[in-house]
């Protein structure tokens, strides 16, 4: 998952192949032909499958609606499972993908709370083509929505659908929230994506197929930029979370040598974050600050062992709801940390992502 406006990546996709019908679940044998448990293993191996390359960034796993609708069983199966990898809840990206019948909608929203509750993050997928109703995006108070693949690539040689993109994007702002058009194959098709107001992309324009993280993506450049197009009725303007990006976190106890390790797997890394056990944010690690200090005389040989909250800053922590403007405003009385990053929390204080005082510099300009 690429950021355009940064031009880095800031998410993994991460597949795997079928899943072994006789592969045991939460340590119990699945049942032949059981879709939901299949789902979850798939999920899962995901996981799994790039715990090997060390990246430090979040994960993007795709896990199907009806899924869902399975109960308790298989969300704890799902958690110990992504647990057992290293992984937190925050640094997953869930994308909810498929349709499902109406009657089913309740069990879909109560297991959307419960994973949100948790500390997932919630991105429905498939939008513009899903079987599902739109007005769920409000019920699951998501953190991107995903567009249909085949809908963001026939979109720019196609008005009526290019015009559904931008609705699409419109609602999605409007909501607070990003929009992900995956599956862009051509350096056009990224680059109308971007006009219709898109930040987050992914797809074989971008890289290869043998890409892993920490290879160079290619971000296709406009030859100007377009103005920003104001929304009528938006009294506020965008609230914080629409520049939301994923954070990349450390535990509270790290060392200073893991979060070099951090800082130097993903180039495009701005900052850590330093959370504790319920993922709230207690301190953060400013990328350029921290490399002067280790780069120093004797840095590296005086910090490289020690906690590495001894050269990290307090949080600037702002609640998702906030108005970017308030926010930038609030980012402007910090001194010597204007253009540290913002620390998004949700409704209990846990770490959602960052916001780059830069990006709402340039987002809320005229």
């Amino acid at each position: 998952m690429v950021d355009l406006d940064t031009g880095t990546v800031v998410a993994v996709e991460t597949h795997t192949g079928p899943p072994d019908p006789v592969e045991a679940h939460g340590g119990r044998p699945a049942l032949e032909g059981d879709p939901a448990a299949e789902d979850v293993r798939r999920a899962i191996g995901c996981a799994r499958a790039i715990a090997g390359l060390g990246t430090p960034l979040p994960l993007q796993i795709g896990l199907r609606a009806e899924t869902l609708t399975h109960g308790e069983g298989l969300l704890h199966d799902l958690h110990n499972g992504f647990t057992e990898t290293g992984r937190r809840p925050h640094e997953i990206i869930l994308c909810v993908h498929g349709g499902f019948a109406p009657a089913l909608r309740p069990a879909v929203e109560y297991s959307l709370r419960r994973l949100r509750q948790a500390g997932y993050l919630i991105a429905p997928a498939g939008l513009g083509a899903a079987h599902a109703p739109l007005d769920l995006l409000v019920d699951a108070v998501p953190y991107l929505v995903k567009l249909d693949p085949e809908l963001a690539r026939r979109s720019g040689s196609d008005p009526r659908r290019a015009s559904l993109v931008a609705s699409l994007v419109d609602l999605a702002h409007r909501l607070g929230t990003h929009v992900l058009a995956p599956g862009l194959a051509t350096e056009e098709q990224v680059l109308h994506q971007r006009e219709l107001g898109v930040r987050l992309v992914q797809g074989p324009a971008l890289a290869p197929p043998e890409w892993r993280p920490g290879m160079r993506v290619t971000v296709p450049v406009a030859a100007r930029e377009e103005p920003r197009r104001d929304r009528p009725g938006d009294t506020l303007g965008p609230r914080v979370s629409e520049f939301t990006l994923p954070a990349v976190t450390v535990r509270q106890d790290a060392t200073a040598d893991e979060v070099l390790d951090v800082l130097n797997a993903e180039t495009g890394i701005t900052s850590v974050v330093l959370i504790d056990g319920r993922q709230r944010p207690l301190a953060t690690v400013d990328r350029t600050r921290f490399l002067l200090r280790l780069s120093g005389a004797y840095g590296h040989a005086l910090y490289a062992h020690k906690p590495a909250s001894i050269l990290a800053d307090p949080p600037r922590l702002v609640p998702r709801t906030v108005p970017a403007v308030a926010a930038l405003r609030a980012a402007g009385q910090e001194g010597d940390r204007v253009y540290d990053d913002l620390v998004v929390t949700d409704e209990v204080g846990r770490c959602l992502g960052i916001v780059r005082v830069a990006d709402l510099i340039r987002g809320l300009s005229p």
